[in-house]
């Protein structure tokens, strides 16, 4: 019977000790909200490289960021460099599902500077379709083609925002073998992707 009373009598004292607890009520809980760390790793800036003929003339950048193609494509024919196409900057639309029958995309960091990225594409189609995300400065884009044709696209530097362009139209029907494309990122982040259509 003592033990019981002082087993009460302990429980008692305890909830005295504490405070009801209708007085926490009103206080808000704090609410750490913790974000994904980022982990930029540095980029290894290299030597542009242009074969010889390449059409454009002027001082390129000195160096480069070069993004490997996600898919390797091996040309088996001579490259032969056409005369460049001034790009004119017409926004588009992109064709419907059934037409498009290929894409891919690279995001590029402002950080990184100009960017070499390149598309191995391996596709028959007749027209090049870029959608930029964000703000990119455009300097040249080489499409080269199953012959070894190499049609470079002069974008002369310009910037451009989002929006959805012609890269180039071929109406015979070609395939593709790479878009390659120098960019540089006027934004944060910019995501390129390039379509080929039929």
């Amino acid at each position: 019977m003592k033990k019981l009373i002082a087993y009460l009598f302990g429980f008692a004292v305890v909830m005295i000790a504490l405070p009801p607890a209708d007085l926490f009520a009103g206080q808000r809980r704090r609410v750490v909200v913790r974000r994904p760390v980022v982990v930029r790793h540095p980029v290894a800036h290299t030597t542009l490289v242009v074969n010889p003929g390449h059409p454009i003339r002027r001082a390129l950048p000195g160096t480069v960021v070069v993004r490997p193609a996600h898919t390797t494509v091996v040309v088996g024919a001579p490259l032969v460099f056409l005369p460049a196409l001034m790009w004119t900057a017409r926004t588009a639309s992109l064709p419907s599902g059934d037409r498009l029958v290929w894409q891919d995309s690279e995001e590029i960091r402002r950080d990184e500077g100009w960017v070499d990225t390149n598309f191995g594409i391996d596709s028959s189609g007749n027209a090049l379709f870029l959608d930029i995300n964000g703000k990119a400065k455009l300097n040249f884009a080489e499409v080269t083609f199953a012959n070894g044709n190499v049609q470079v696209v002069d974008f002369n530097e310009r910037t451009r925002g989002s929006g959805i362009y012609n890269l180039l139209d071929f109406a015979d029907g070609r395939r593709v073998m790479t878009v390659r494309i120098l960019v540089r990122s006027e934004s944060d982040d910019t995501k390129l992707a390039v379509y080929l259509s039929r």
